[in-house]
């Protein structure tokens, strides 16, 4: 897997892109990084003797397209009311939570991601894996692999989303389109 501090860096990244008035709120970032770590609650299973290629084992269900989309829906139904908008929040959502699968794909070590778990709980990688795999525990980031991980991760995640971050923030800055019906709309035509 990529390191729980990558993972939480991507999310951000992507809840970057959402609406100024779900950014201002907190409830939305705590969903945000919340989600970008939630897949690997599965590692638990290591501690109770799930084996890893099971179906609740690390990298099964909690990292699949349905477990992404159903908690995505959730969420959105929890923090915004009005039907016409859960749509876009949940998506965003559902692109934080899948991301982490997708970075584990890129993992040069484990099982692979069952992505289309429960239906097919065939376990999944990319053909391009340039992440160095990362220990599952805390204390293994505190050696010379665990720097060599970060560097890595540094490398092949960080400075990307850090791109994405300048680009999602350029995006921002540019001034709305006036409306349809707008005279200075009109005017430009």
């Amino acid at each position: 897997m990529a390191s729980l501090f990558t993972h939480t860096l991507a999310g951000a990244v992507i809840g970057q892109a959402g609406k100024p008035d779900w950014r201002k709120d907190w409830r939305y970032w705590f969903v945000v990084v919340a989600y970008s770590m939630l897949p690997d609650i599965d590692s638990i299973g290591f501690h109770m003797g799930v084996p890893y290629g099971a179906l609740w084992g690390h990298r099964g269900l909690t990292h699949s397209l349905l477990f992404a989309f159903i908690f995505a829906a959730f969420a959105a139904m929890w923090l915004d009311g009005r039907f016409h908008r859960q749509w876009e929040m949940a998506i965003l959502f559902f692109l934080v939570m899948a991301s982490h699968g997708l970075l584990d794909a890129m993992t040069n070590g484990g099982l692979g991601v069952a992505f289309l778990s429960p239906l097919d709980t065939q376990r999944y990688f990319f053909p391009w894996r340039p992440i160095l795999v990362s220990p599952i525990s805390l204390s293994g980031f505190f050696t010379a692999r665990g720097l060599r991980i970060m560097g890595n991760e540094i490398l092949w995640i960080w400075c990307p989303a850090l791109v994405l971050f300048a680009l999602i923030k350029l995006l921002q800055l540019r001034p709305p389109l006036p409306a349809e019906d707008s005279p200075l709309r009109n005017e430009q035509v």
